[in-house]
C-alpha cells in the first residue's frame, strides 16, 4: 500500500529525471480531494487530450469544464516534452475501471482485458494529459514520448514501482481509446529502460 508523496517529492523526482518541469499557479494545493480520498496509489495513467494548442491544453487540463471540473490530471505534456503541472492530489482524469486491472497493476503482472468500470481509478492513479488530437494522425514528437516515460518512471523510481505499474487509459476503463498514436507496451518499454 503506497501513500502518494508529497507534492515537493513530486516536483524534485520530475526534476531529477531530466524532465523540464513548468509549474501552473497553485498546482500544489488544486485538487478534488474533498469528493473522495487520494491514495493509496499503485501506478501511472497516461492519457491524451483530444486538443491541440499547448496553451488550450494547459488551460482546459487545470480548469476542467462545465461536466469534468479540474484537475483533470497532475501534469500536462505538451508537444515540447514539457510536464505542465496543473495540480496535484485526487483529479478527474481516470474515473472508473476494472477492478481485476487495478489488482494487476498492484502485482505488476499481466494486464487482464478491461470489462468492468466498477473501481475508483481517480483515487489510485498519478494521471499524465498528453497533447494530442487522438486521431492517429496527429504526431507524437520524440521529446513528448520521451517526456512521458520519463514522468512515469519518476513516479515508478519513488514508489519502488516497475514499469508494469504504468497503463493507459484504454487499459482501464472500457470504451476509452486513449493515448492512441503508440502502443503501452512501447510505452512501458521506455520506461523500463529509465528504470534499470
Amino acid at each position: 500500500m503506497a501513500s502518494p508523496m508529497s507534492a515537493g517529492s513530486f516536483l524534485s523526482r520530475l526534476k531529477a529525471e531530466g524532465i523540464t518541469v513548468v509549474e501552473v499557479g497553485d498546482w500544489e494545493h488544486h485538487n478534488r480531494n474533498h469528493k473522495g480520498p487520494w491514495g493509496p496509489v499503485h501506478g501511472v495513467m497516461i492519457h491524451h487530450t483530444v486538443t491541440s494548442g499547448s496553451e488550450h491544453t494547459v488551460e482546459l487540463c487545470r480548469d476542467g469544464y462545465s461536466g469534468l471540473p479540474g484537475p483533470l490530471c497532475h501534469g500536462v505534456i505538451t508537444k515540447d516534452g514539457r510536464v505542465h503541472l496543473v495540480g496535484f492530489g485526487r483529479s478527474n482524469h481516470a474515473g472508473l475501471g476494472d477492478d481485476d486491472v487495478l489488482s494487476a497493476v498492484i502485482a505488476e503482472t499481466a494486464l487482464p482485458a478491461d470489462n468492468e468500470a466498477n473501481t475508483d481509478g481517480n483515487r489510485h492513479f498519478y494521471g499524465f494529459e498528453c497533447e494530442n488530437l487522438g486521431d492517429g494522425e496527429d504526431p507524437w514528437p520524440e521529446a513528448q514520448l520521451e517526456a512521458a516515460a520519463r514522468a512515469a518512471a519518476a513516479v515508478c523510481r519513488h514508489h519502488g514501482w516497475t514499469e508494469r505499474s504504468v497503463i493507459g487509459h484504454l487499459e482501464w476503463q472500457p470504451g476509452k481509446i486513449d493515448p492512441r498514436g503508440f502502443t503501452m507496451a512501447a510505452m512501458r518499454a521506455r520506461v523500463r529502460d529509465l528504470l534499470q
